[in-house]
C-alpha cells in the first residue's frame, strides 16, 4: 500500500514537471517569453499556496468559529508587506518601474458582490486562489465548485452593466488623493489596528496564540521542496511571486477574470448570444474574448497555480483525489461556486484581485470588499451549521 502510494506520488510529480516544461515551451514559442514567465510565476504561486496551506477561506472560518487568528494575522501581514512594495511602484517613486493599480468602483456593485463572494467562499469551501490550489491538490468537490464558479462568473459578466448603473462614487485611489507615502502610512495604520484587534480577540478566548512561524526537524532545503511551509514562508512566497507578476505583467496578481472568460467562450462556442453583454465589448475583455485563452495573462497564471499545487502535493505526499461527495456537500459546492463567480464579477475580483490587489495598490474598493465579504462569510458559516454541513460553534471542532 505504501509502495503504491509512493509510486502514485512519483507519477503525479513526473506528470506535473513534464506539463510545466511543455506548457512553458509552448507559450514561449507560440506567444512570447512573457507568457511563459507568467505561467511559471503561477506555478510558484501554486506551490506556495499548497505547501503553506495558505487559504483565505479557512483563516476566516477558524477566526469566526473559534477566534483562532493565525490565518487572518498571516493575511494582514501579507497585505502590509505587499502594500509596502506596491504603493511606491504605483506612485512612480521607483525609477524605471511602473505598474497599474487594481482599481474598482466603490458602490453597490462591490458591496453586494463581495457579500455574495464571502458567502460563496464558505459554502463552496474556497476562494479564488483556494479553489485553484485545492483542485490541484486533487479534491473532487472543488472541481464542482470551480465549474459553477465559472458559470457564476459568466452570468455576472452578462449582468455587470446593470449593476454598474447603481449608486457608486467611482474609482477612488488613496495614492491619487493623498500621495503614495501618506496613503501607505494610512493603510498600514488601519492594518496594524486590525491586526491588534484580531490578536486581542484571539487571546481573549484562547489560552495561547497559534504561531504563524513554526520550525520542524527538516532542513530548510527539504522544507522548501517537500514542505510543509509555515504561514510566514507562505507569505514570503506569495509576496515574491506577486511582485514578479507586477514586474512582468504590469499589474498585481488576479484570478477570476479568467473564469468569466472561459465561460463566455464556451457559451459562445455552443451558439449562445453574447451581443448584449456590454462587458465583453470593452477594450481588454473584447481582445481577450477574441484571442486564444493562452494569450490571456490571468488564464495562464491560473493554469500555473493548479499545476504548481499538483506538483507540490505530489512532492509532499498529499495528492489524494477523493472518490465521492455527499449530497449536502454537492449542494453547497454548487451554490457556493455560483455565488463565488457572480460575486467576484460584480466586485471586481476575489480575495486576490480585489482585496489583496486593491488594498495593496491603494484602491478604496478593496477595503469595502474586505468588510462586505467578511460579513457574508459570517452568514454562510451559520447557514452551514443550520444545514448540518458544519458543527455548531463551541464544540471545539474545526
Amino acid at each position: 500500500m505504501i509502495h503504491s502510494e509512493r509510486k502514485a506520488a512519483v507519477d503525479v510529480a513526473t506528470f506535473s514537471v513534464l506539463a510545466i516544461l511543455a506548457i512553458s515551451l509552448l507559450l514561449q514559442h507560440e506567444f512570447a517569453l512573457k507568457q511563459s514567465l507568467l505561467f511559471l510565476i503561477g506555478v510558484g504561486l501554486g506551490i506556495s499556496l499548497l505547501h503553506a496551506l495558505f487559504g483565505f477561506t479557512g483563516g476566516w472560518r477558524f477566526f469566526i468559529r473559534d477566534r483562532n487568528s493565525a490565518g487572518v494575522r498571516a493575511q494582514i501581514i501579507l497585505l502590509m508587506l505587499t502594500s509596502l512594495v506596491f504603493f511606491p511602484i504605483i506612485g512612480k517613486a521607483i525609477p524605471g518601474i511602473e505598474g497599474a493599480a487594481a482599481m474598482g468602483q466603490v458602490g453597490v456593485s462591490v458591496l453586494v458582490g463581495a457579500f455574495l463572494f464571502g458567502m460563496g467562499m464558505q459554502l463552496g469551501g474556497g476562494c479564488g486562489s483556494g479553489t485553484l490550489f485545492t483542485v490541484g491538490w486533487g479534491h473532487v468537490d472543488m472541481l464542482i465548485t470551480l465549474a459553477f464558479f465559472i458559470v457564476g462568473a459568466t452570468l455576472g459578466s452578462a449582468h455587470l452593466h446593470w449593476w454598474l448603473q447603481l449608486p457608486n462614487i467611482g474609482k477612488v485611489s488613496l495614492i491619487a488623493e493623498l500621495g503614495w507615502l501618506p496613503g501607505l502610512l494610512l493603510s498600514l495604520l488601519v492594518l496594524a489596528l486590525l491586526y491588534g484587534l484580531v490578536r486581542y480577540l484571539d487571546m481573549k478566548k484562547n489560552p495561547a496564540l497559534k504561531p504563524i512561524a513554526v520550525t520542524t526537524s527538516r532542513s530548510s532545503m527539504q522544507r522548501l521542496v517537500f514542505g510543509p511551509w509555515s504561514l510566514m514562508w507562505g507569505i514570503a512566497g506569495l509576496l515574491i511571486f506577486n511582485l514578479l507578476t507586477m514586474l512582468v505583467a504590469g499589474h498585481p496578481w488576479s484570478i477570476t477574470f479568467a473564469f468569466g472568460l472561459w465561460g463566455t467562450k464556451i457559451w459562445s462556442a455552443l451558439g449562445g448570444d453574447i451581443t448584449s453583454w456590454q462587458y465583453w465589448a470593452s477594450a481588454y475583455p473584447a481582445r481577450a474574448l477574441n484571442s486564444s485563452v493562452l494569450a490571456d495573462t490571468t488564464s495562464i497564471m491560473d493554469f500555473g497555480v493548479i499545476i504548481g499545487a499538483m506538483l507540490a502535493a505530489a512532492l509532499a505526499g498529499k495528492f489524494a483525489p477523493e472518490a465521492s461527495i455527499n449530497g449536502k456537500r454537492l449542494l453547497t459546492a454548487i451554490i457556493g461556486g455560483l455565488l463565488l463567480g457572480y460575486g467576484a464579477r460584480l466586485a471586481f475580483g476575489c480575495n486576490i484581485g480585489a482585496m489583496l490587489g486593491g488594498i495593496s495598490t491603494g484602491s478604496l474598493h478593496g477595503w469595502l470588499w474586505l468588510w462586505a465579504a467578511f460579513a457574508g462569510a459570517i452568514l454562510a458559516i451559520y447557514i452551514k451549521i443550520w444545514m448540518g454541513v458544519d458543527k455548531p460553534i463551541g464544540d471545539g471542532s474545526q
